[in-house]
């Protein structure tokens, strides 16, 4: 009995786009249909059943600010809610990643600038996972595209502390690999167990952040295609993780969309984390504070103690927002005294901006 064809729905008005992921989804073995507006994927959508939807974030070329695919995120959720769909964009703040993720049920977010075709093809057959996939659909063998963002985030703040992500998904990864490097820190960016594990066994790291689910929650068995294993959504390898990170004594945040108290409850108790945050209720500053306090927890001490007294004056002035006008005013120096200060406290920091220099600190300065 012949199975049923997977059909996809390419939602994207770059002709180029169009063709790109057409043919990769093509050679995958699925049926493509390919909208270039807002109106044509409204009547694939609700004619069609789909199993996976491609998403371009602004359907309208001459305008920049054309949110379109958000709506057609939207219509798939509330027609077609078996159909997984991935935001593949070229333009993705944190805060509309985070949105995507969990306001429209994204399986999870792209972008363009950081496309891989391997890697594309591995997330497709991830949100594929628990699909009859026809046997036509290759099997990604030694697929390197799921490292290609390894790096991502180290070139920033060079003096800054080293964090360890562990997340499965490619949407949650550069969301918090784009906030840690704005905050300063170096990122390592690790998607599997074994990946993080090793990264554990040859560097050293003052922070971790941790997903418990790295399998996307699919079941132990033969996959879609029946040629390998995959997990069971009670098998959390970040348990497993979070157990070898705390015998090397570094500080982990736990971001994971699993939140039952139970699971809350045992990544405290057994493995003594730092902090936990739910994936639904995500916050960019609450995380950014999580990070100071957790690498000042690590260190114990801080890097204003290199600082004179008349120049920590001017560190907890800056830290609390002033320009260098209003810090010479408020201790009756001059601006050029002011920034002759500032230099010196950059170069003690080894840090280049006001906000890598009070990253650098750990927050010390705000609580003192």
């Amino acid at each position: 009995m012949t199975a049923s064809p997977i059909r996809a729905l390419v939602v994207e008005d770059d002709p180029s786009w169009q063709q790109i992921l057409s043919e990769i989804l093509t050679d995958m073995g699925l049926t493509v249909e390919i909208a270039g507006n807002l109106a044509t994927a409204t009547t694939f959508i609700e004619s069609e059943s789909h199993r996976l939807a491609i998403v371009d974030m602004s359907l309208a070329e001459a305008d920049h600010q054309n949110s379109d695919g958000l709506r057609v995120l939207d219509a798939v959720h509330r027609s077609d809610p078996s159909c997984r769909t991935i935001l593949l964009t070229g333009f993705a703040t944190v805060e509309l990643a985070v949105k995507v993720l969990t306001e429209y049920k994204a399986f999870t977010f792209l972008r363009k600038e950081d496309f891989h075709r391997a890697q594309f093809r591995e997330v497709v057959r991830r949100a594929l996972s628990n699909v009859p996939v026809p046997t036509s659909m290759p099997l990604e063998t030694g697929i390197s595209g799921l490292g290609s963002d390894q790096h991502v985030g180290a070139q920033a703040g060079l003096h800054g502390n080293k964090v360890l992500v562990v997340e499965d998904d490619a949407g949650w990864r550069n969301i918090l690999s784009e906030l840690l490097a704005d905050g300063g820190h170096q990122v390592r960016l690790c998607a599997s167990f074994g990946d993080a594990l090793g990264c554990l066994r040859r560097e050293k790291f003052n922070l971790a952040i941790v997903d418990l689910s790295l399998t996307n929650g699919v079941s132990w068995g033969k996959d879609p295609l029946g040629e390998s294993e995959v997990r069971s959504p009670g098998s959390l390898e970040g348990y497993q993780l979070l157990a070898n990170i705390k015998e090397m004594k570094i500080p982990t945040i736990v971001v994971s969309g699993i939140a039952s108290i139970d699971q809350i409850q045992r990544a405290y108790t057994e493995h003594s984390i730092f902090a936990f945050l739910e994936k639904q209720a995500f916050d960019r500053a609450t995380f950014q504070r999580l990070v100071r306090e957790a690498v000042f927890t690590r260190t114990g001490t801080s890097s204003l103690d290199s600082l004179t007294t008349r120049e920590r004056e001017v560190f907890d002035l800056m830290a609390k927002g002033m320009t260098n006008k209003e810090i010479a005013e408020s201790m009756v120096i001059t601006t050029n005294t002011v920034k002759r200060h500032l230099k010196s406290i950059f170069d003690k920091l080894e840090v280049h901006t006001r906000s890598a220099a009070i990253t650098k600190a750990f927050g010390r300065s705000l609580t003192s």
